[in-house]
């Protein structure tokens, strides 16, 4: 569950004020809107890379508002991937359970179980240097949900790739949302994308959020 109650955001020449958003356990939001009206700002919020003026934040009914990012239980994947050049495959898999100390078997278990889930069992030897954007796309993907999070966040996640890998990469997120359940807000320009994955929709439409 993801819930935002009466906040504001102040970034750069806009803010969002007091507004709320509520995504339920379980389902797949998409949060839509003009470039530059704030979309990015409410994922980094939740995530605490940015502070909200007032209001608060909730994650599975926990007040997260002042809780640093690491301990919010929530895989991320920004618009640029943020992916480490010089770690191979298995190793951004691996990432957030060895930071969160997760025992040896249960990593080599579920690095074992998201590669094969995201069809990426074959590159896990490679480092990210110049895997393609599909590939990249998957890698960022196993990294946020490797660790189980209770709330994935993604930022505009296909935007970057051709029309074919697009299909591809959406068949894969209702794949992981049908069998992971986990609570999920994306974000996205693409009507079609949204129609075809969300079970809620947002928009933000002069500085208010719509449903």
């Amino acid at each position: 569950m993801i819930g935002i109650v009466d906040a504001t955001i102040h970034a750069g020449n806009f803010s969002l004020n007091n507004f709320s958003i509520e995504v339920q356990r379980g389902e797949y939001a998409v949060l839509m809107g003009q470039t530059g009206c704030g979309k990015t700002s409410i994922l980094e919020a939740i995530c605490g890379l940015r502070k909200i003026h007032s209001g608060k934040i909730y994650i599975q009914g926990t007040d997260v508002t002042n809780f640093p990012p690491g301990d919010r239980n929530l895989g991320y994947v920004p618009q640029d991937l943020a992916l480490f050049p010089m770690l191979t495959v298995q190793k951004h898999l691996e990432f957030a359970m060895k930071i969160r100390k997760v025992a040896s078997s249960i990593i080599a278990d579920r690095t074992r179980y998201m590669s094969d889930v995201l069809g990426i069992d074959h590159l896990l030897s490679r480092r990210v240097q110049g895997l393609s954007g599909g590939e990249s796309q998957r890698v960022a993907l196993g990294r946020a949900l490797a660790f189980e999070p209770s709330v994935l966040l993604l930022d505009e996640p296909l935007s970057a790739l051709d029309e074919k890998t697009r299909e591809e990469m959406q068949s894969l997120l209702l794949t992981i949302k049908q069998t992971t359940g986990v609570t999920t807000l994306h974000v996205t320009h693409n009507a079609k994308e949204a129609e075809s994955l969300a079970d809620r929709h947002f928009r933000i439409e002069n500085g208010s959020i719509v449903s």
